[in-house]
């Protein structure tokens, strides 16, 4: 016998995943230039310079046990130090070293918060839709209940009537996500005031705290020149989840921190629980030769034209066509509304061109399909003539 859930789990694969995999068999019968894989949010932009000098510079200037050996559980003194110098500058903040611990990307670090803040089969998370596909089995592999925050789909911003309906006494945390995996929507200070006005009041009325937890993988990807609002400053119970798998096109070496600012409520309990919740789920420590990256290339920022240039290509080619599309503010994901308003039918239709378009049903909106144009600029170009034959289908 098996745990029925992570069977489940394991049998019906990331729908993600699943594109992407279907993508790679199928180049090994029409040809890789052929398919056009919109699936994965890959970076296409290569890791800056910076990255691959220090990483050049550390394993000529340390010795093997300091870059392959063990750190503490939560990291390198001197990692998050830099991080917390980088963050302190940017926001004008007061963080220590000590509010961080580095985790294997920023899933590692939303999971381990969701199993600190798990108190019974009761506890709810609710996460405003869309969000990324995989919130539901965090939530729900954590023994917590899953509570979706129904979309704004005229602004694609909080819903915050409908978050305040169905805020109870057994939520925990909503989880957040700006910019927003599949949307592209920067969550708006505004928007954002008016979440955390929404949960003081309610936490005040259950006598509890109730926590945000912000997902911030995309903080750096930004088209508008506006900073993206950084959330503790906003709401002070606020525990931040990053990863640098986008910000400096890392994702295969799964490097990221949880962050528990010292405002927040019970903040060494909450930095102690989550701490144990990485131990509980096997984590050692994060890798020792990309902490050392990180200490040296926590200043470095990502250069975002080449994903401008995709994102306005891809938009404009598409909207002339006649789709309907959200227009993304941050991130790298375009969201496009199934002519029909089947998602998942439009994605399968898609696949007689090569095609790879994931539907939205995972991120808790029917009705759209997410592209991710972290691609070359060329295979945008040479997709259009398919979708504009896929568009013709619907007329």
């Amino acid at each position: 016998m098996f745990n029925r859930q992570t069977y489940e789990l394991g049998s019906k694969r990331s729908c993600i995943r699943e594109l992407f995999e279907y993508g790679i068999k199928q180049a090994a019968v029409v040809g890789a230039e052929n398919v056009f894989d919109y699936s994965l949010g890959n970076p296409s932009v290569p890791a800056p310079p910076e990255v691959n000098q220090s990483i050049v510079d550390i394993l000529s200037t340390e010795s093997s046990l300091a870059v392959h050996g063990y750190t503490t559980a939560a990291g390198l003194p001197k990692t998050r130090a830099a991080i917390a110098e980088d963050l302190n500058e940017r926001y004008g903040l007061s963080l220590r070293a000590e509010n961080f611990f580095m985790t294997g990307g920023a899933a590692q670090a939303i999971i381990s918060v969701l199993r600190a803040l798990h108190l019974d089969e009761q506890t709810e998370i609710l996460t405003p839709a869309p969000h990324f596909a995989e919130y539901r089995p965090f939530i729900e592999g954590t023994g917590n209940r899953y509570v979706r925050v129904p979309a704004d789909t005229a602004t694609f911003q909080i819903n915050l009537s409908a978050l305040e309906k169905l805020v109870s006494p057994h939520t925990q945390a909503v989880l957040i996500n700006s910019p927003n995996n599949p949307s592209g929507a920067i969550y708006t200070r505004e928007n954002l005031q008016g979440l955390a006005e929404i949960l003081k009041q309610k936490a005040a009325e259950y006598g509890h705290p109730i926590y945000v937890i912000s997902d911030e993988p995309y903080r750096e990807l930004v088209y508008t020149g506006e900073q993206v609002p950084f959330v503790p400053s906003i709401y002070p119970d606020t525990i931040v989840c990053y990863s640098w798998s986008k910000s400096l096109s890392l994702p295969g070496e799964r490097i990221g921190y949880f962050l528990v600012p010292d405002q927040v409520t019970d903040a060494a309990a909450l930095y102690a629980a989550t701490a144990g919740a990485a131990r509980v789920l096997g984590h050692v420590c994060a890798s020792s030769l990309m902490q050392r990256v990180i200490e040296r290339c926590a200043r470095v920022r990502p250069d975002v034209e080449q994903y401008k240039e995709n994102r306005q290509l891809l938009y404009e080619a598409l909207t002339e066509m006649g789709y309907t599309c959200v227009p993304p503010d941050g991130a790298f994901y375009l969201m496009v509304k199934a002519p029909d308003g089947d998602g998942q039918a439009f994605s399968d239709a898609a696949k007689a061109y090569n095609l790879l378009i994931v539907p939205t049903d995972d991120f808790g909106l029917p009705g759209y399909v997410r592209l991710s144009y972290c691609v070359s600029n060329d295979m945008i170009k040479r997709s259009l003539p398919a979708f504009k034959k896929l568009r013709q289908q619907y007329l």
